[in-house]
C-alpha cells in the first residue's frame, strides 16, 4: 500500500489510526491563483522509472506515468507472499470525457516497473472510487467458482494531473479559499491478496482478515446524470451485501466510509444506512481515510479495507468493517470485513 501518510499498509494504517494528514500546499494554482491543497507523495518517495520503460512510455500521458510509479511500488509489497504469478483484478480511474487517461499496456508497464508477473487472464475495472471494492468481488467470485485458487485484487489512482484538476475546479469540486464543499485531491495504490479458506496457513502465513462478502449497486442519479439523485445505488449495494451474509451474522462495528469531503455522498449514505440500520450495532464506529490522504479514487477503497484488516489483526479495530465506496458515475460497492478465523 502507497498513500501520501505511508508507504506500506503498516505505515499507512498506523498514520490513519493516529489522525496524521499530509495534505499540502502545492506548487500548482487553483483557479484563484492560489497554492493547489493536494494529499500527493513527493518525488523522492516514488522510485523513478526503470532504464527501457521511459522510451516505451514516452507517448504516454503524465498520469499514466504516475499510476504506474505508484502501483509498482504497492504491487511490490504484496508480491512476495504470492509465490508466482496470479490473476490481478486491478482498478483504475474512470475514463474521462477528453478520453482514457490510461493506456492499452497499461498492465504490462505495471509489471515491468514493479518486477512482478501476473497471469494473461488478469483484467482492469476502469471505474473510479468504487472500482477497487468491485475488483474485491470479482476476486471473491474468482474464488467462490474454484477459477482460481489465489487473486490479487486493487486500484490506483491519483488526480495530479493538470487538465483533470483544471477540470474539477471549473466545475467548483475541489476545496479552495471560495468553495467550501469540495473535496482535496489525492493519490494512493493498495493490492490485497485473496485466497480460498485455508490458503494462508498452508503457505505458512497469517491470515489479516477474514472477507465475508461483497454487494454492488447501480445509481442512475449520479453525479452527472439527469436522472433524479435518490441514493438507491449505495442502498442496493447494500442489500445485496447483507443478503449473502450467514444468517445470525454479528452487526456492523465499524464503517470505513468512502466519503471524500463532499457533502453529495452523504445523502446516498444516509438512504442505504436508515433501511438498513437493524444490521449496525447502535453505536458503531465511523472512519473516512480521505480526511487524512486526501480523495485516492480507485485506491481508496482497497486502501480503507487494507487499513481495517490491519486494525483487526491489531486489536484495535472492533469487526464486522463495512466499506463502501461511491464513484462520480453510476458504480457503488460495499465490502465486509472481520477478524480472520484462529
Amino acid at each position: 500500500m502507497v498513500s501520501p501518510v505511508g508507504l506500506t499498509a503498516a505505515t499507512t494504517a498506523a498514520a490513519l489510526r493516529a489522525g496524521i494528514t499530509r495534505v499540502r500546499e502545492t506548487r500548482l494554482k487553483d483557479s484563484q491563483f492560489e497554492p493547489r491543497i493536494a494529499g500527493v507523495l513527493e518525488e523522492e518517495h516514488l522510485p523513478p522509472l526503470r532504464e527501457g520503460l521511459v522510451e516505451a512510455m514516452k507517448r504516454m500521458t503524465s498520469r499514466h506515468r504516475r499510476l504506474v510509479r505508484l502501483g509498482a511500488c504497492a504491487l511490490q509489497e504484496v508480491a512476495g507472499a504470492c509465490g508466482g504469478p496470479l490473476p490481478l483484478v486491478l482498478a483504475l480511474p474512470e475514463p474521462q470525457p477528453w478520453g482514457d487517461p490510461m493506456g492499452d499496456a497499461f498492465l504490462e508497464h505495471l509489471q515491468s516497473q514493479a518486477g512482478v508477473e501476473v497471469e494473461a487472464s488478469s483484467h482492469l475495472l476502469r471505474q473510479g472510487r468504487a472500482g477497487g471494492l468491485m475488483a474485491v468481488a470479482r476476486g471473491l467470485e474468482l474464488l467462490a467458482t474454484r477459477r482460481a485458487r489465489q487473486v490479487l485484487v486493487g486500484g490506483v489512482d491519483t488526480y495530479w494531473d493538470a487538465r483533470l484538476l483544471a477540470h474539477l475546479d471549473a466545475e467548483d469540486r475541489l476545496k479552495r479559499r471560495d468553495v467550501a464543499d469540495g473535496f482535496i485531491p489525492g493519490e494512493g495504490a493498495a493490492f490485497l491478496w485473496l485466497g480460498v479458506p485455508g490458503t494462508a496457513k498452508r503457505l505458512g502465513r497469517e491470515p489479516l482478515a477474514s472477507i465475508t462478502g461483497a454487494g454492488l449497486g447501480r445509481e442512475p442519479g449520479h453525479r452527472y446524470s439527469t436522472e433524479p439523485y435518490l441514493g438507491e445505488g449505495l442502498s442496493q449495494a447494500f442489500q445485496q451485501l447483507f443478503a449473502g451474509l450467514p444468517p445470525q451474522s454479528p452487526k456492523v462495528r465499524c464503517v470505513y466510509a468512502g466519503f471524500n469531503g463532499e457533502s453529495f455522498w452523504t445523502k446516498e449514505w444516509g438512504v442505504a444506512y436508515l433501511r438498513h440500520a437493524q444490521r449496525f450495532e447502535t453505536e458503531f464506529r465511523m472512519e473516512h481515510p480521505a480526511e487524512y490522504t486526501g480523495d485516492a479514487g480507485a485506491a481508496l477503497g482497497p486502501m480503507m479495507l487494507g487499513a481495517a484488516a490491519v486494525g483487526l489483526r491489531k486489536g484495535y479495530r472492533e469487526g464486522p468493517c463495512l466499506v463502501w465506496g461511491s464513484s462520480d458515475r453510476e458504480a457503488r460497492a460495499a465490502v465486509m470485513v472481520q477478524s480472520a478465523t484462529p
